[in-house]
Order: C-alpha cells, then sequence, then structure tokens
C-alpha cells in the first residue's frame, strides 16, 4: 500500500465501478491501519461518497466499526450528518444496526439531529424499535430532542412499527413513557391496536389495554374495531381481552 502510495500514477481517490473509493473499502472493512495510512496522503478525498451517497463515515457507522468513526470525526472535511440517497444519516444506520458504540459516540456530538427521518419518514427511533434493539432505543429514549411520537409518511409512529414486528420488549419499553401516544393512526386509519388485535398478538394487546388512554372502540377508514379485526381472523384469545376490557368499561359507567 505505501509502495503505490508513492508512486505519481496511482490516485487514491480513484473508485470502483460501484463509486468505492480505497478509503470506503477501508473503512466498510474496519482497517483502522489502512484508514490512518490513506488520510495520512493529503490528496484523499475522506467524505468522497459511493454511488448511493454513502460517504466512508457513512459505511463505517452502518456496519459498527467504532474505532474508524472515531478516525474520521477527527477530518474537518466529513460531515457526519450527511445524507445518502435514501435520505438515511450515519446516525440512522448505526441506530438501525443496533450498533450502541457508534450510536454513541455520533451523539456526543452536538450539530447532529438525532430525529432526522429518512425519506420514507422513519426516524432513527422508529427503525430500532422495528428491529428490537433495546439499548439504542433506551438511549434514543432518554434524549430530550428525540420525539417518540414521530410518524413516518405512513403516520406509523415508532410504537406502531415495535406493534408491527411483534416486538413485545420494546413495546413495554415505549409504553413505559407516558407521553407515547397509544391511538396514533396510520394512513389507513388503524391504531397499534388494530394491528395487534389483527395479528393476534395477545401479550401485545394485554399491554395496551393496560393504557388508560387506550380507545379500544376506535374504528379504522373501513369501520372495523380491533374487536372485529380479530373476530375476522379468529383469534378467540384476543377477543376475549377486548370484550372483557369492554365489559369491564360498561360496569364502571
Amino acid at each position: 500500500m505505501k509502495m503505490l502510495l508513492e508512486r505519481d500514477d496511482v490516485n487514491p481517490n480513484t473508485p470502483n465501478i460501484n463509486g468505492q473509493t480505497p478509503l470506503w473499502l477501508a473503512a466498510y472493512a474496519g482497517c483502522e491501519r489502512i484508514v490512518n495510512l490513506l488520510l495520512g496522503q493529503g490528496q484523499v478525498d475522506p467524505d468522497k461518497p459511493d454511488n448511493t451517497h454513502r460517504t466512508p463515515f457513512c459505511c463505517a457507522a452502518q456496519v459498527g466499526n467504532a474505532g474508524v468513526v472515531e478516525i474520521l470525526l477527527r477530518q474537518v472535511e466529513v460531515n457526519p450528518s450527511r445524507l445518502d440517497e435514501g435520505g438515511r444519516s450515519p446516525l440512522w444506520w448505526a441506530a438501525c444496526r443496533g450498533h450502541v458504540g457508534v450510536v454513541k459516540i455520533l451523539l456526543r456530538r452536538d450539530n447532529l439531529k438525532p430525529d432526522q427521518p429518512d425519506d420514507k419518514g422513519q426516524t432513527p427511533l422508529s427503525h430500532a424499535a422495528e428491529r428490537g434493539h433495546t439499548e439504542v432505543v433506551k438511549i434514543l429514549l432518554g434524549r430530550d430532542d428525540v420525539n417518540p411520537n414521530t410518524p413516518d409518511k405512513d403516520g406509523k409512529p415508532p410504537l406502531w412499527w415495535a406493534v408491527q414486528s411483534g416486538r413485545q420488549g420494546m413495546v413495554k419499553i415505549l409504553l413505559e413513557r407516558g407521553d407515547v401516544n397509544t391511538n396514533t393512526l396510520d394512513k389507513n386509519g388503524e391504531t397499534p391496536l388494530h394491528y395487534a388485535a389483527l395479528d393476534g398478538l395477545v401479550e401485545v394487546v394485554r399491554m395496551l389495554l393496560k393504557r388508560d388512554d387506550i380507545n379500544p372502540h376506535k374504528p379504522d377508514n373501513k369501520g372495523e374495531t380491533a374487536l372485529s379485526c380479530a373476530a375476522r381472523r379468529g383469534h378467540t384469545r384476543v377477543i376475549a381481552l377486548l370484550q372483557h376490557q369492554a365489559a369491564g368499561a360498561h360496569g364502571t359507567d
């Protein structure tokens, strides 16, 4: 590598067919020694993106190479908030993949937007909740600049994604926060309870019904309630939970 870099006819910024430079590939592989060697060459562009607009820094965050992330952050030319072609930031990728160490490194910076959504409107928190990355979710929820109710372009907030992916533990973590809205509607007018009932997620339904602010009778855009969704799919245990909740509510009127 050193011999090649010393040659006048070798351009260290030359990309491959995918637009990936030697620095990009070294960052992806986590080769800190090679990354430092390349950065020692004054002509290397440390923020040069590939064909999908992912920079070496974004790539290192995506695959969880914390050491490379630290090295690249010391380069003034590196933009730690630069988005790829899907509008995804390095923090988005680190949160999505559950790279706790990288997430912590990035959140130490004041110039990052921890709630920056991608082109589909999903925030780092939303994607981490969907993937079940508990530690990342807890870190993000601990920040004042992260909104736990931010919906994506289909109207689905983090709770919706946690329910849809069947992440009971994640649903529990989100519901422990009093400011998480349990009645958020997606584009079809469905609440998280609608989906949990439709999919027969008994424990998730049970957790949702424990919230005082839940509205189990709210119809979606087709007029279906959580109960009718469960009945349509034949989820008898969910039906029993919803009927018991309804009977209890009528009993207190």
